[in-house]
């Protein structure tokens, strides 16, 4: 005897207990967000906004630096500054300054990040040791290569010059300045992009690189076609943070030669330091400091279209 069971009716699944999120809560949410975000736009905009704004008001007028007695002077400032020859000298060696940083320190980062690629026991340590003058203070390490390297009297160059070889000190060299500044530099931020760049080859997949060892590449191939590829955005931001550095150079230049001798060594960066705190003819520097962020803000746009480029 079978009996049948009448089928049960279907009902419909009940909503979950909490209330679905409405158009008003949504709302609320994005209004919090965004009020969230405003303190850092607030602080931004009082750091960089405003003094960018009043520095460009600057460059037209003649201005001390005292009081708020400025005349209004046009153009007057950056003709003053083009026809002036020690300008068309500090922005040549700053085009000198971002070709040595375009090439040596990052050819020597990138090589040594490969190297300490295979080194994985002590890799930790040497970059300890390479990051070490990126982290010490600029007036730590020009004292050092003052005290140690460059000086005439107790340094490497005294010790040549024991030795019967007359050496003078580069820094006061008029062909040589430029680059003893530059070295000491070099070997401040050499490191900084040996670590940056060990980062980026560590995050290549590796099974492209076993893909390619297993194809028959040998250490060079695989760095050249698997892990280059892989960080090129990387190596693409580095060069314009590089080229936009090398525009605001000013430390190194001031500590160890302050521009000179006879400004072989001026840069953009102590040229504008001198109208400032020396002639106190703020309105000029002013325009010296545009003229740099205008380099600054070529290079941000030539790295944007590099980016969008790579991307399509």
């Amino acid at each position: 005897m079978s009996t049948s069971v009448a089928p049960r009716p279907r009902t419909r699944r009940q909503p979950p207990a909490s209330a679905p999120r409405t158009g008003g809560y949504r709302r609320r949410r994005s209004l919090a967000n965004h009020l969230l975000v405003v303190p850092a736009l607030l602080l931004s905009a009082l750091v960089v906004v405003v003094p960018g704004v009043l520095t460009a008001l600057a460059s037209f007028t003649d201005w001390n630096g005292t009081g708020f007695q400025a005349s209004f002077v046009g153009l007057r400032n950056f003709t003053a500054i083009l026809d002036d020859p020690v300008f068309a000298t500090a922005l040549r060696n700053n085009v000198i300054w971002v070709v040595l940083f375009l090439t040596l320190p990052a050819i020597v980062g990138l090589l040594t990040a490969w190297l300490l690629l295979r080194r994985r026991r002590t890799r930790t340590l040497y970059q300890v040791v390479y990051l070490m003058p990126y982290v010490l203070a600029p007036v730590v390490n020009a004292l050092v290569w003052l005290s140690i390297i460059y000086s005439p009297e107790g340094g490497v160059v005294a010790a040549l010059n024991g030795a019967g070889l007359h050496v003078t000190s580069p820094l006061s060299s008029l062909h040589g300045s430029l680059y003893a500044a530059a070295a000491v530099d070099m070997w401040h931020y050499w490191g900084f992009l040996t670590v940056v760049y060990l980062g980026a080859l560590r995050q290549t997949p590796v099974e492209q690189v076993e893909a390619a060892i297993v194809d028959g590449a040998n250490a060079w191939q695989v760095f050249r076609h698997v892990y280059l590829p892989s960080i090129r955005p990387t190596l693409l931001l580095m060069g314009v943070m590089t080229v936009i550095f090398s525009f605001l150079a000013f430390d190194y230049v001031y500590l160890l030669t302050q521009g000179g001798p006879a400004h072989s060594s001026e840069v953009m960066g102590t040229y504008a330091y001198a109208f400032a705190f020396s002639a106190f003819e703020f309105g000029k520097a002013s325009a010296v400091g545009v003229i740099m962020s205008f380099f600054g803000l070529i290079a941000s746009c030539v790295y944007t279209w590099m980016s969008r480029r790579q991307l399509t």
